[in-house]
């Protein structure tokens, strides 16, 4: 094993701009924004060329819905899933977004509310809205996982490769750099594997099939099975976060991905099971 200052220290500051101590523009809310700009762009790009019957208006209003689920549903459910000791004895942590803390499981969730009421709101299956949404889901996920890296969280283990990184926030403050061991920057794995990975996948389906018009729910369940399974390899990787205990074994991520899993089974079962000539999407090329 190289010695451990032959490792490159993570330095990097979790603002692109500083305004004061703890208040400026930060990597992480710069990703959001990133991952949102990407969705909208590739939502109205099908909207053009007849992969989706929303118009760009309702287009705008399902980022609008989608957005806002993502960021409660997320919050909420990082308090639920993994701290909810300190959101029933400090039930205002839910407000202090500046503090961190989204799961990106409970964002699932919070998604799953956004696409029923749109779904509703515009006469168009859920099924559908939810393949349009997981084609799109990957860049965002990318991004989100790069800011990880930027702010130095959500580390992976003590290893030896020669990748590895020194995360001094690994330790008490003030541990000598020379006393903290190298670890997997699994954040970068999360971002190739959740990120890239799956949106070159998404896309493929998108432009390769013809599941988004006549098996709406199709592409949806493919993206959580396989979403649920490069999460429980980004888990052999990441160091469990500090005081959440395991599920039968499990990381709470790969416990929590098994219903991802079991949800992708259903819809895609749900799919075979709903003939073409009852597809309620049936859109038309735009011009």
């Amino acid at each position: 094993m190289p010695p451990l200052l032959a490792y490159w220290v993570h330095d990097l500051s979790p603002f692109l701009i500083q305004f004061t101590n703890g208040f400026g523009i930060r990597y992480y809310g710069l990703a959001y924004l990133a991952g949102f700009a990407v969705a909208w762009w590739l939502l109205l790009r099908y909207s053009r060329v007849g992969r989706t019957p929303l118009n760009p208006e309702q287009v705008g209003d399902l980022m609008t819905a989608l957005v806002m689920g993502v960021l409660i549903g997320g919050r909420i459910g990082y308090f639920a899933l993994y701290q909810p000791d300190v959101f029933w004895q400090e039930p205002l942590a839910l407000l202090r977004v500046w503090d961190g803390g989204m799961a990106s499981h409970g964002g699932f969730a919070g998604v799953f509310v956004a696409l029923w009421w749109c779904g509703r709101r515009f006469g168009v299956s859920w099924r559908h809205l939810g393949d349009l949404v997981v084609s799109v889901a990957p860049a965002g996920i990318f991004f989100g996982r790069v800011a990880n890296f930027i702010n130095g969280e959500l580390w992976g283990k003590v290893s030896s490769v020669p990748w590895a990184v020194v995360f001094p926030a690994s330790e008490a403050p003030g541990t000598p750099l020379e006393h903290i061991a190298p670890r997997h920057p699994s954040q970068l794995y999360a971002a190739a594997l959740e990120g890239l990975l799956l949106l070159a996948l998404m896309q493929w389906l998108v432009h390769r099939t013809d599941w988004l018009r006549r098996a709406s729910g199709r592409a949806a369940g493919i993206f959580l099975i396989a979403y649920a399974f490069v999460r429980a390899v980004d888990e052999v990787f990441r160091e469990p976060d500090a005081g959440v205990s395991l599920i039968f074994g499990l990381s709470r991520g790969t416990f929590y991905s098994l219903f991802l899993m079991l949800a992708g089974a259903v819809l895609i079962a749900i799919s075979r099971s709903v003939s073409a000539a009852r597809s309620p999407v049936k859109p038309e090329p735009r011009s």
